[in-house]
Formats: structure tokens, C-alpha cells, sequence
């Protein structure tokens, strides 16, 4: 049998996402709130279709993401959660147990305030769980298939959240 290491879940990662849906100026500010809230660069996100509708253009920037991972994963988890009052909803998780949410004003963040030159932009923060040797699905050499007993299921990814963040599931 396996050992009880390797069936412990951690947080993979954590993908912080804005939208602004066009480039320019929007887009900066964007950046500089990601800058404040995550104390990394962000990265732009490009669009990948043409909307004439939107008045979008294939390869055009369209918003930023920062990707963290480890502790600063886990204590910007605890903050968006803080926010959120520490609750998250049954929805939210999908069957390998990651979980997304939204946040819908950067300023509810714990001394963030609001800035009339930047104005309100809101968040989403994607999180990623995993066990000890999923890295054999993405290496280069003898890439395998995740052992059923290694995935995370849905529950077990909301009864992680629950102990480890100490949030309310909601359903």
C-alpha cells in the first residue's frame, strides 16, 4: 500500500486572473492592481478570437494573470477568502476537486484602498490541487496516465478547503 505522504493534497498553484477586455490604459491599471495585490509581474493574456461585436482582434491583449505557487499560493488563498468571509459555493468545484472563485473589488482586500485614478476592478482566482507524483502525466520521459487512487476527487478537494483554509462550503 502506499504511504500516507502520498495521499496528502497540497495547493498546486493558484492562478490570479483579470479581465479588462481591451489594452491600453484599462489593461495598465489592471497590471498595477495585480502588482499591489500579488507582489509579482503579471503576464498579458491575449485573445484568441476575433469578436467584431466586442471590438476584438485575434492576438490582441485583452488582461493579466499572475500564477503563484506554494506558500505565497496558500497565504494569497487566505486572503481572498478573508474576503469572501471565509465561504466558497458547492458550484465551485469541479470533479478533480480545483476550485475558482471570484472577487469582485481589488479594494476588499486587507489595506488595499480605493484609488480614483485606477478605479474598481474585480479578480478570479483559480486554484489547482494535486498529490505527491502527478508530475508523471507532464514529464518529458515515459509520460503515464494518474493512477485513479493519486486524482483528487471533488469531495475530497472540498474537505481539504474545509480543514486546511477553515471555510464554510456552501450548497
Amino acid at each position: 500500500m502506499s504511504s500516507g505522504k502520498s495521499r496528502m493534497i497540497k495547493v498546486e498553484k493558484a492562478v490570479i486572473n483579470m479581465g479588462v477586455g481591451e489594452g491600453g490604459e484599462k489593461l495598465m491599471k489592471a497590471e498595477k492592481v495585480m502588482g499591489m495585490l500579488t507582489k509579482r509581474k503579471s503576464v498579458r493574456t491575449i485573445s484568441r478570437t476575433t469578436n467584431k461585436d466586442l471590438g476584438l482582434r485575434e492576438g490582441m491583449p485583452i488582461g493579466c494573470k499572475v500564477t503563484l505557487r506554494g506558500e505565497e499560493a496558500e497565504d494569497f488563498i487566505k486572503r481572498a477568502f478573508w474576503v469572501k468571509e471565509n465561504r466558497i459555493a458547492d458550484y465551485s468545484f469541479d470533479k478533480e476537486g480545483n476550485f475558482s472563485f471570484g472577487v469582485s473589488d481589488y479594494t476588499d482586500f486587507e489595506g488595499m484602498k480605493y484609488d480614483p485614478n485606477i478605479g474598481i476592478f474585480g479578480l478570479d482566482v483559480s486554484v489547482t490541487l494535486s498529490r505527491q507524483g502527478k508530475r508523471i502525466i507532464s514529464r518529458r520521459r515515459q509520460p503515464r496516465r494518474l493512477p485513479v487512487k493519486q486524482r483528487v476527487s471533488q469531495e475530497e478537494g472540498k474537505n481539504f478547503v474545509k480543514n486546511k483554509f477553515k471555510v464554510e462550503v456552501i450548497s
